[in-house]
């Protein structure tokens, strides 16, 4: 009896322990998941996830969802927030002066924090092998809602993953997965929004990891490698934009061509320029033939004889008049 007693309070015990396991620690703001208020108050009032998300209560169905209508993962849809008009607390990446149409991926975000999920189930995001983007969410609801410490064990399998996807609304954004982590784990930013911070110690730590995992070397062969995989499977016909550093190197022979050719100065410059207007302007109006100016006839002047008689007939016809 007591060899039964001992081993179902193993059982009990060993039970309560795997069900522990499976769920998830929750870091931060229960309410908020740690988003911007804006952002949060943009999923709540929309109408997308009042109504077509409220219908879905299973996990498989906000997953499939996400393969259907996902296709970016900024937190605003394309050309719906305007921020460059705004300054300070306003504009740049905190969201605080001006909404906009809140993405679908955000508002997906959102509800899979609304079901509660597992660990069982947050495996399954991180993993699945439809849709990156199903496995970007699963990491970003990792990165809003998880300890900072766990950080690191939950993204290490996947720092190096080459599957690629789009992250900008509209396309023109395209990383890998990996690359996509690395990023989360060293900076705040993301598009028009900021992620939790990370205590200084712990981001010490991870920065550490990092470095000594992926040397800069290593980094810059890695990037090469990058720049040739594009360029070999660009088309052919693709003429692809001159380097900023070659064109600036041409202009500046230019300026250098100008400067030593004396025609060039400023002030011969100039005075080209006002004769090629002057000579545009002359040609597109039509000549006109003007009349010759008639010669005036000079004016007779007076003798200063005439003059005088003229005043004293004057006086003399005022004192008769009085």
């Amino acid at each position: 009896m007591e060899s039964k007693s001992g081993n179902s309070e193993d059982e009990s015990v060993s039970s309560k322990t795997s069900k522990q396991s499976n769920v998830l620690p929750l870091w931060g703001n229960e309410r908020t998941m740690n988003l911007n208020p804006l952002i949060l108050t943009n999923i709540q009032s929309s109408h997308y996830f009042k109504v077509n998300l409220y219908e879905l209560k299973t996990y498989h169905e906000v997953v499939d969802e996400i393969y259907y209508k996902v296709s970016h993962l900024e937190p605003w849809e394309k050309g719906s927030r305007r921020t460059s008009g705004q300054t300070g607390m306003c504009g740049g990446v905190r969201g605080v002066g001006a909404g906009g149409i809140v993405s679908t991926a955000y508002c997906l975000l959102y509800k899979l924090f609304t079901l509660k999920l597992t660990r069982k189930q947050l495996n399954g995001l991180i993993t699945h092998c439809d849709s990156p983007y199903i496995r970007a969410l699963g990491f970003m609801y990792i990165r809003y809602t998880f300890p900072p410490a766990n950080l690191l064990d939950w993204y290490e399998d996947y720092l190096e993953d080459e599957e690629e996807l789009d992250v900008k609304a509209g396309t023109g954004q395209t990383m890998t997965m990996g690359l996509m982590l690395r990023q989360w784990l060293v900076k705040l930013e993301w598009f028009s929004t900021l992620f939790p911070r990370i205590p200084v110690p712990i981001q010490q730590k991870i920065q550490k990891h990092l470095e000594n995992r992926f040397p800069p070397h290593a980094l810059q062969a890695a990037q090469e490698r990058d720049r040739t995989f594009d360029r070999d499977r660009a088309p052919k016909n693709d003429q692809r934009p001159v380097r900023d550093d070659l064109r600036r190197e041409f202009l500046r022979d230019d300026d250098r061509r100008l400067d030593k050719d004396p025609r060039f100065d400023r002030r011969d410059r100039e005075q080209h320029g006002r004769r090629d207007r002057e000579g545009k302007y002359k040609e597109r109006s039509p000549r006109r033939d003007r009349s010759p100016r008639r010669e005036r006839s000079p004016r007779r002047e007076r003798s200063p004889r005439a003059h005088k008689s003229h005043r004293h007939r004057e006086d003399r016809e005022r004192r008769t008049r009085y």
